[in-house]
């Protein structure tokens, strides 16, 4: 069986290869043509899932290629230069099942909106939207959905998944330890429902959420917030409900958009252009920065031939992307831009290392993303400036131990284990043997001494005393709006403000124009499955498959056990 497995496996990688030699030939034949951009062109920007810090694995067919979603500094370069493009007359934007952070949607709708004040028209047509939709869209100037749709907006709830009512019925325990009192991550293996703690967190996360989407759609929408929340409690509507109440503009189809924006523009036919091929077509001018991502939960050490990689921030991949920015001469500062939940602590502080070897070199600020906690917020405190979106879920400066205890479930199933060791602690990693009360001690101390050195770099690094900053602490998440407020981040903004920060740390003119490298450099197909080992290849897919199913599932981090500086809880807002 195994080799009928390895087989198969080879075997799709053989296909796999040949399909991207193939798109590879078909791509060159049109590599060589610079995408052109057509006068009366509207920019189309069809959105769906997430949108990615960093570009994902290059796919050279241009069927592909067009339908790949755009990197956030994608998006940022599209939109500033369409701004002053004349061929590009108008925006329409077409978001579809977002899933993507309230960070990056709070970036995108400014920049929409910042688009809409140079006087082009910004048009929305939706398909049955969301409140991610929706908000995005209440930057246009006016908003479509079909006759017959829905609009979904009807508030927001926070979920959270706990499991050891189901761990209890297998016979597993799983033992945590951890310093701060809302560092609750290991709640969801040892509890049946939120602490106190937990609650109060996610409620001030929901505040923070609600409270900017009734500003900002409010102000979109020319209604004040409280008209946007008695709105949000009538929902969700149908078609016509929505336009009554003023949550839509017209019902109608696409081609109504197109020949609304025709009539509104009187300038003859236009062309579609997408996004991508749009961003492909802007040409990369000015002063290069960096756009070093830290994207994903943190780890020691991902292979070098792993095909799943890009879903982890690995301390050794990291070194070598912030060791190549650091000796190209041509790169004049860099924008560190964080979206992590955290991991492995002792990945956390050889990243945070080696970003401060580059802060000596050359201006760096961090710019954080949808998620930058616990780890996550770690590697940020390097003392440069911090910025961070009102909505990023930030700060979780904590530390837990998690060690999963199978003794039980291997009775149940007749496995009986036995330990011969030397050394008092020997068998602290057995799975079968609960830990002792003295090796809950020894690891509470190493948590504690952990615990300590997090909260003492973040105080060097915000130019504050340990106490101060350990109030602030104790494993708590904060949104960014609040993280300002207590002195956790410098400013709130997105790319715009970390732009101006760099070029005026790196004594660049500040008019002048920036050219955004984006690290890691985007790989290729073939260059990863040349690389990739079969094993990783169905490792790659297997998760993949499993997170699709059940995306609660905690990270891999986390089940791994061991120190671990991360978000305290698996939680999503919808």
């Amino acid at each position: 069986m195994g080799k009928f497995l390895l087989g198969v496996l080879v075997g799709v990688i053989v296909v796999l290869l040949g399909l991207a030699i193939l798109g590879l030939a078909v791509g060159r034949m049109f590599a060589s043509k610079q995408p052109t951009v057509a006068a009366n062109s509207v920019l189309v920007l069809t959105l769906q899932g997430d949108v990615p810090e960093s570009a994902p694995i290059e796919i050279p067919i241009p069927l592909i290629q067009s339908r790949a979603m755009p990197t956030v500094r994608d998006l940022w370069a599209s939109l500033h230069e369409a701004v002053s493009d004349d061929r590009i007359k108008a925006i329409v934007i077409q978001p579809r099942n977002l899933t993507i952070g309230w960070g990056k949607l709070e970036e995108l709708q400014e920049e929409l909106v910042l688009f809409k004040r140079s006087g082009k028209p910004v048009y929305a047509m939706l398909q049955s939207p969301g409140s991610r939709e929706y908000y995005l869209a209440s930057a246009a100037d006016k908003i479509y959905v079909s006759p017959d749709d829905m609009v979904e907006v009807k508030g927001f709830a926070a979920e959270t998944m706990y499991l050891k009512g189901a761990l209890d019925k297998l016979g597993v325990n799983v033992q945590v330890d951890h310093i701060g009192a809302y560092k609750d991550a290991g709640d969801m293996f040892t509890k049946s429902n939120m602490s106190p703690e937990t609650r109060e967190v996610l409620n001030q996360a929901l505040d923070q959420i609600y409270g900017d989407f009734a500003t900002r759609v409010g102000k979109g929408r020319h209604k004040t917030p409280d008209e946007i929340r008695a709105l949000v409690d009538q929902g969700p509507y149908i078609a016509r409900q929505a336009k009554v109440n003023g949550l839509v503009d017209e019902l109608g189809y696409e081609d109504q958009v197109y020949a609304d924006l025709k009539k509104k523009l009187n300038s003859g036919d236009l062309k579609k252009i997408n996004i991508r091929t749009y961003a492909r077509a802007v040409p990369g001018r000015g002063d290069r920065i960096a756009v070093i991502v830290g994207q994903g939960d943190i780890v020691r050490n991902a292979p070098e031939n792993s095909f799943g990689s890009e879903a982890a921030l690995s301390a050794g991949a990291m070194r070598k992307v912030i060791r190549q920015v650091r000796d190209d001469s041509s790169i004049k500062g860099a924008i560190v831009r964080v979206d992590s939940p955290g991991g492995d602590s002792v990945a956390s502080d050889e990243i945070l290392h080696e970003l401060k070897l580059l802060s000596h070199e050359k201006p760096i600020v961090i710019s954080m993303s949808d998620v930058a906690a616990s780890g996550g917020y770690f590697i940020s405190m390097t003392g440069d400036p911090v910025l961070a979106y009102p909505s990023t879920i930030t700060g979780s400066i904590g530390v837990l131990y998690i060690r999963p205890n199978a003794h039980d479930l291997f009775n149940k199933i007749g496995l009986q284990e036995e330990i011969v060791s030397r050394g008092k602690f020997a068998d602290m990693d057995s799975l079968y043997n609960p830990l002792s009360e003295a090796a809950r001690e020894k690891l509470h101390s190493s948590i504690q001494a952990t615990y300590q050195s997090f909260v003492s770099k973040v105080a060097a690094a915000r130019k504050r005393t340990y106490e101060q900053i350990d109030p602030l602490a104790q494993g708590r998440v904060w949104m960014g709006a609040q993280a300002r407020q207590n002195g956790l981040v410098d400013e709130l903004g997105g790319f715009d403000r970390a732009i101006s920060l760099i070029r005026q740390r790196a004594k660049l003119p500040p008019s002048g124009d920036t050219n955004l490298i984006v690290y890691p450099i985007r790989r290729s197909l073939i260059e990863v499955l040349t690389t990739a080992s079969p094993d990783s290849v169905a490792d790659a897919a297997g998760e993949a498959k499993l997170r699709k199913m059940l995306p609660a599932l905690p990270s891999d981090v986390m089940l791994r056990g061991g120190l671990v500086t991360m978000l305290p809880y698996q939680f999503s807002i919808h």
